[in-house]
């Protein structure tokens, strides 16, 4: 055979084992009344990170998952990774198990921080993880260049990691994240240390994931971020899920109607749609107005804590 009949070596297929009969494809996480609960040395409850947690992650879908500082998040994560295990309730991931450990070959993972070997440059990090996903050669190397290229590394390809600013680490850090061309990618803070610029892009790319057809569970304190490119969010709050729901509908008031209209002098704003139509403008939409995810995320949490009962999020302090 020569040279030239020789085809590059493909990766080979995933072997998906599925052993939940009542798997539906389209719901691709799913937790039921999961729990989570620290405890000390002596075996005494110490923090409650999650309680009786109930949500659906759809095939396709931007999820936020949003709380401040000690609400649960990173734990509902290392859940569906199968890092804890819970203390209660089920976390499934694929329609198995979370901690059945081979799903995780169709998960894309970025850490809030990225622990990446700082003497590696680009090309050999995503040449190393790509080893430990068994890729073969071929494939790998023409992954690592598409990805460095997405990610807008490839000026800085052959530099040591060392040298990378924060920023550039979450770049390649996201590249390492897709390098197993994942089906499900979890992001925690994927914009931290970015400038405005390189954050719009790590958006762009974020959307660009939910139109190759891949799910995205994102955790995020910049909100805006969040409302920008998620599709549902679920707030949480010291542990409880406080809200869930698409975005475009939390962020809604009902109670109000906003009226937009051009053309009309300022002596008319005070006058309704007649007056408008009589100074010949027209009007551009009649809609409920939104708030923004700042202030929803924000009321919940007030709410929250001037209810009866409250509860400190302070480690020990949780009975």
């Amino acid at each position: 055979m020569s040279a030239s009949e020789v085809k590059p070596a493909k990766e080979a297929p995933r072997k998906i084992v599925q052993t939940n009969p009542d798997y539906d494809p389209n719901i691709v996480v799913e937790t039921q009344n999961l729990t989570k609960i620290y405890r000390d040395f002596w075996g005494r409850q110490k923090v409650r990170a999650l309680k009786a947690l109930d949500l659906e992650v759809r095939k396709g879908e931007i999820f936020g998952l949003l709380g401040p500082n000690g609400s649960g998040k990173s734990t509902t994560i290392k859940l569906l990774l199968g890092l804890l295990f819970p203390t209660s309730g089920r976390a499934l991931v694929f329609g198995n198990d979370a901690t059945e450990v081979t799903k995780n070959e169709r998960i894309g993972y970025l850490p809030e921080e990225s622990y990446l070997y700082r003497y590696l440059t680009a090309e050999e990090t995503l040449d190393f993880y790509g080893r430990l996903f068994d890729i073969p050669t071929k494939v790998r190397q023409e992954r690592a260049k598409e990805l460095i290229e997405r990610v807008g590394l490839t000026w800085a390809k052959r530099r040591q990691l060392r040298e990378y600013s924060k920023g550039m680490v979450r770049r390649i850090g996201l590249a390492q994240a897709l390098i197993n061309d994942p089906e499900l990618v979890l992001l925690d803070e994927p914009t931290s240390g970015l400038d405005p610029m390189g954050t719009r892009e790590m958006k762009d790319m974020i959307i660009d994931l939910k139109a190759q057809g891949k799910t995205v569970i994102m955790c995020s304190h910049l909100l805006a971020d969040v409302q920008d490119v998620c599709d549902r969010i679920a707030i949480l709050y010291q542990g409880d899920l406080k809200e869930l729901g698409r975005v475009d509908s939390l962020l809604k008031v009902s109670e109000e109607t906003q009226v937009r209209f051009t053309g009309v002098p300022q002596s008319a704003h005070d006058e309704i749609r007649a007056v408008i139509q009589k100074h010949g403008g027209s009007v551009k939409s009649l809609e409920n107005p939104k708030t923004t995810l700042e202030e929803l995320f924000l009321n919940i949490v007030r709410e929250s804590q001037e209810r009866p009962g409250h509860r400190s999020a302070r480690a020990g302090e949780d009975s």
